[in-house]
């Protein structure tokens, strides 16, 4: 009989155990045989509630885990099915999500992405045509559309969270994100991977404060020295591995079957610390050969469940002085985070930038301006004409190129992300939220300059006295008005202010909110 991965995660006396298997970039041979034994085994087992199948893995072309998905759920074992925004557009994100409802798979983690890695001929042109927020909406306006059709089982969908961040700016924006995915009907929660217990603590802590009861798995990994070599460099997204920690791996593995004993207890340990706080369950990663090793940790983790603050001192492998948004000694839900406590600090240049834009804006492009009606009848007069438009356009490209280094997207989104530019700023272009690969705030793709989420909250910070807030998701641009004037789409009403679609509207109802 199948297991169901929603039935038991919404059991709240169920630790539920998910299984996370990686596709080769084969459609056939050994590695394909190694994914359906894992899963084989794990089924017959009896305590794994699903395995979940990524989706190309850093960026990389990997067998599809729709289909290899498909034929681990025909044998009986449940799904989650990695679903990212990478590689698809929104055409095709409905499409393969249609395919998937009708295959049956309907337990989805609804992820922005890594970046596009290299495939045939070269670099992959990056799509990220809507992010992970968008995405949840869209799943559940179809689960509304199937729902209609005499399908009431619908899609149940769940978002990652990066609580391993050691910077305000950083914890605030992934915790915002969250906080939007959440309002956006995501039905349960994946951290990525890291080992400190007051950051897992910290999470919980979070969704007390904004009075969200969802289920949360903690992510366990088994960690060989390859592995965490691999981490600590920062190759693996959202994956957090210190130096300390490497350090404390490599000399495990000096001898290799201590290496692997040590591995294991570690991952048994985390389990156990995780099932302590308060956590669902566990999403267990690195298990690449066979079911025996994950097998040995569920063993190891059901003796020494009870014993899980003992272990809490082992894993403290953050930073010294990193950031904490609340006092974890304080009991949860008696304290407001620490967000927006301290001075910001930003560079002149950019709080001066975020001044001179931001007045521009409430001034020219705030629906309660006093300048609101002569600038949309300027613009109507402008628009009339091919002249008239094309004089806004180069006037607004030529200002927005030097300011914000413009995309000319025809639909503006600056001041979601304090007055930068999310199309230029960030190469994933989200509109909702960073990502999870940033790293002491700089960019998972381009390491050497900030992340456009991190500077936003700083600036606005430094300025305001408080950093960005979270309402409503924002909508993915309006690809129709590519190449046209952002300023004259606004005033029109043709942006994604005034858009009526589904998307859009849905984009106003949000559950969650969380302010500094």
């Amino acid at each position: 009989m199948l297991r169901i991965f929603k039935d038991d995660i919404l059991d709240p006396e169920k630790f539920t155990i998910t299984l996370e298997l990686v596709p080769g970039g084969d459609s056939t041979g050994r590695s394909v045989d190694t994914v359906m034994d894992i899963a084989a085994d794990a089924f017959s087992d009896g305590r794994v509630s699903a395995v979940s199948i990524t989706d190309n893995p850093g960026g990389n072309p990997s067998l599809s885990p729709d289909v290899i998905g498909h034929r681990i759920f025909t044998t009986g074992m449940d799904v989650i099915v990695h679903f990212t925004c990478r590689d698809t557009n929104r055409v095709g994100i409905e499409s393969r999500a249609l395919q998937l409802a009708m295959m049956g798979m309907k337990n989805i983690l609804a992820l922005t992405g890594d970046f596009a890695g290299k495939g045939f001929g070269g670099q992959g042109a990056p799509v990220f045509d809507l992010d992970s927020v968008q995405l949840q909406i869209l799943l559940g306006l179809l689960n509304e559309r199937m729902e209609e059709a005499g399908d009431p089982d619908g899609f149940f969908a769940g978002c990652a969270v990066s609580p391993f961040k050691w910077t305000e700016a950083e914890s605030f924006a992934q915790y915002s994100k969250l906080c939007r995915k959440l309002g956006a009907g995501a039905n349960f929660v994946i951290t990525q991977l890291g080992y400190d217990a007051d950051k897992f603590k910290e999470l919980m802590y979070l969704l007390r404060y904004i009075n969200v009861e969802v289920p949360v798995l903690g992510s366990v990994y088994l960690l060989t020295p390859m592995a965490a070599r691999i981490m600590n460099s920062g190759k693996v997204p959202g994956a957090f591995v210190t130096d300390s920690l490497l350090a404390e791996v490599e000399k495990r593995w000096a001898e290799k079957n201590a290496g692997r004993r040590w591995s294991v207890e570690n991952a048994a340990r985390l389990a156990a610390v995780l099932k302590g706080l308060g956590y669902r369950g566990i999403h267990l990663g690195g298990i690449n050969r066979d079911f025996d090793t994950a097998g040995r940790i569920l063993d190891r983790f059901e003796q020494i469940q009870d014993q899980w603050q003992d272990f809490l001192p082992q894993f403290r492998y953050g930073p010294e002085k990193g950031f904490k948004a609340f006092d974890l000694d304080l009991p949860a839900g008696e304290q407001r985070p620490y967000f927006g406590a301290g001075t910001g600090k930003a560079p002149f240049l950019e709080r001066l930038h975020y001044i001179l834009l931001k007045t521009v804006h409430d001034v020219f492009f705030s629906r309660n301006s006093v300048m609101a009606t002569p600038s949309r009848q300027f613009a109507k007069i402008m628009n009339s004409s091919e002249k008239g438009r094309r004089l806004i356009y180069l006037l607004e490209h030529g200002t927005k190129r030097l300011l914000l280094g413009c995309r000319q997207c025809g639909d503006c989104a600056i001041e979601y992300v304090g007055f930068l530019c999310p199309e230029a700023g960030c190469p994933k272009h989200t509109r909702n939220g960073p990502c999870g690969g940033s790293r002491a705030g700089f960019c998972e793709v381009f390491p050497d300059r900030h992340c456009v989420w991190f500077r936003a909250y700083r600036r606005i910070l430094a300025i305001e006295g408080k950093g960005l807030k979270t309402g409503g998701c924002v909508p993915p641009r309006l690809w129709e008005l590519d190449r046209s004037s952002s300023w004259l789409n606004f005033h029109l009403g043709k942006d994604h202010h005034a858009a009526s679609n589904q998307l859009a509207q849905r984009c106003d109802v949000n559950v969650c909110r969380l302010e500094p």
